[in-house]
């Protein structure tokens, strides 16, 4: 191959690149930019990672999905691998979301007003006839990042008071963070780009 041809496929190569990680980020900030904002109580984990610095680990109140919300289960079946889930939610007296129902598959009818439609996965095994069960789908909403050296401080003070995340659904259900709340006080908004 001439050096005239390498340098063209290097160039088209490093051009699909650009393209590809320019079209993923401009689907998450439409996302953060249009979409439907929701309130989630949540709970800390663990506050750090070597590769990306600190972090919060969200555990929220659509983190288990009682089994008797999902309105289509088959009968004898168990979830299989990569299970899509649509969750709805409904807002809360106190500001905060809450799941009402939820749908293996697709919702069988638009999100009202007060409402909205949160997308995630369910891993496989998840035993689904017992009405008392949960599940815990993905929604990839589980970690929010943090400024170095901030994490631990957060994390303790989420052990006293109420804190939460405010999401952005798109009207597919896919969700970003939008921001952390410490009560009606944002700590820390993403920004879109």
């Amino acid at each position: 191959m001439s050096g005239k041809k390498l340098i063209i496929s290097a160039l088209v190569l490093a051009l699909v690149q650009i393209g590809f990680l320019s079209w993923i980020i401009a689907g998450r900030a439409a996302i953060l930019r249009n979409g439907k904002e929701v309130l989630l109580r949540v709970q800390p984990v663990d506050p750090r990672d070597l590769l990306r610095g600190d972090y919060i680990s969200l555990n929220n109140n659509i983190s288990r999905i009682p089994v008797k919300l999902i309105a289509n289960i088959p009968q004898g079946v168990s979830s299989s691998d990569d299970t899509s889930i649509v969750v709805r939610l409904k807002k809360g007296a106190d500001g905060y979301w809450q799941p009402s129902a939820a749908w293996f598959g697709k919702a069988p009818a638009p999100a009202g007003p007060d409402e909205a439609d949160i997308a995630g996965h369910v891993a496989a095994g998840w035993g689904l006839q017992e009405p008392e069960a949960t599940i815990e789908p993905d929604y990839g909403i589980g970690r929010f990042y943090l400024p170095e050296g901030e994490g631990m401080a957060i994390q303790d003070d989420m052990r006293v008071r109420p804190f939460g995340i405010k999401l952005a659904l798109a009207a597919d259900g896919a969700a970003q963070i939008k921001a952390l709340m410490d009560g009606d006080k944002t700590l820390f908004e993403e920004p879109l780009y």
